[in-house]
């Protein structure tokens, strides 16, 4: 019998592919912001997944490169993490491993909640100049999440790095949807955890 090659299968949801496709050019902060929150809360509408949503813009054009929302438990993956998984699209649609490669424009990552300690880590790696946050990771545990072992100063490891980064974009409007999660008895799903919100 022939050994069976290991492999990872992620799909985005139908909703999130269109909603992808159909994003023109998105200016400002708060435009793209508006976006991936957008994103969340369809996500939670939809029972897709977690409350969480990322995206991987062109800075200067404002051109969509990839996007996604916190699929930990629809694809049984505790790295599928919205910001995770936008960083891993906008390298599969891209070619390349390094978002800041010569020849690329300057990328940035938009996400509707500060980097946990397994984000940040994919941030620093991944070769975008720029980081734009929504919700802060203290709104994420108060319904329960754990954001993991981070620098208190986790912004400033960034910009050691040359990353700039933009806190608090939109912030009510993301905590709104982390609320909502935790009101339909979302599933927060920390390891050893178990249970719902």
């Amino acid at each position: 019998m022939a050994a069976m090659k290991p492999a990872l299968r992620i799909e985005l949801p139908e909703w999130l592919t269109t909603a992808c496709r159909d994003c023109g050019p998105l200016a400002t902060d708060a435009e793209r912001m508006g976006f991936v929150v957008d994103l969340s809360r369809r996500n939670v509408e939809t029972h897709s997944g977690g409350p969480f949503a990322a995206a991987v813009f062109e800075i200067d054009s404002g051109r969509l490169v990839a996007a996604a929302t916190n699929l930990v438990v629809a694809s049984h993956c505790s790295a599928a993490h919205a910001e995770v998984l936008a960083l891993s699209f906008a390298q599969q649609a891209l070619g390349r491993h390094d978002l800041g490669a010569e020849g690329l424009p300057a990328m940035e990552l938009v996400g509707s909640c500060e980097p946990c300690a397994m984000c940040l880590g994919a941030l620093g790696w991944s070769g975008v100049r720029r980081v734009v946050c929504a919700a802060t990771g203290g709104d994420a545990e108060t319904i329960g999440f754990d954001e993991g072992p981070k620098p208190a100063d986790w912004a400033g490891e960034l910009r050691r790095r040359d990353i700039e980064v933009v806190e608090g974009v939109l912030r009510a409007e993301a905590v709104a949807v982390l609320l909502t999660y935790r009101q339909l008895g979302g599933m927060i799903y920390n390891a050893r955890s178990g249970g719902s919100a």
